[in-house]
């Protein structure tokens, strides 16, 4: 199975990139149940807003990067979303990715390693998970939530407090449970 890790802030100079790493890196070092763990980061993937003509259900993509996100969606078995919180909200490169597809993110898990502020990215977290679900995708009460994330950034990455690497360890056990149960689905 393959755990996608994807970076969803795009904003130059953005806390994402360093919170993102390091979740990437931690869960290829502890993949649980996952075979393989891969990052996307939504700023290098470089999806314009949503152009193109046909609905997502149809899967009649005619742009190049249309297609190239459906192979990396549709290959995944379960996604953490590294997320942040802008205005109470997830940033609009993550609603945007969502939107590009539809029966790509059928019957797969998610979680999700905020970060943020005083909240470390929970509010934005509670609205993104009504959004998946309308995609078929299963989001986990269990997450990582990086409160003041500003004080755990040095010299560009991100050195993770044990609380957070804890939460880690159970949210990506949780994540191997949930896409081995609903793999059937996805068949």
């Amino acid at each position: 199975m393959k755990l996608n890790v994807i970076i969803t802030s795009t904003r130059p100079g953005r806390n994402g990139e360093p919170v993102g790493h390091w979740f990437y890196e931690y869960a290829k070092a502890n993949p649980g149940a996952f075979d393989e763990v891969i990052l996307s980061d939504l700023l290098e993937i470089d999806l314009p807003l949503l152009d193109e003509p046909h609905h997502p259900r149809a899967q009649k993509y005619t742009k190049e990067h249309t297609k190239r996100w459906s192979e990396i969606v549709a290959g995944s078995d379960a996604f953490v979303f590294v997320l942040p919180e802008y205005n109470f909200a997830p940033p609009p490169a993550f609603f945007n990715a969502i939107d590009y597809l539809a029966l790509e993110w059928n019957y797969k898990p998610a979680g999700f390693a905020s970060y943020g502020g005083i909240s470390g990215g929970m509010r934005a977290t509670q609205g993104t998970k009504e959004i998946l679900t309308t995609v078929k995708v299963m989001p986990l009460p269990e997450q990582v939530a990086v409160p003041m994330v500003f004080e755990h950034l040095k010299d560009g990455r991100f050195d993770a407090p044990k609380i957070v690497q804890d939460s880690a360890d159970v949210m990506i056990a949780e994540l191997g449970r949930w896409a081995e149960a609903l793999k059937p689905l996805r068949g």
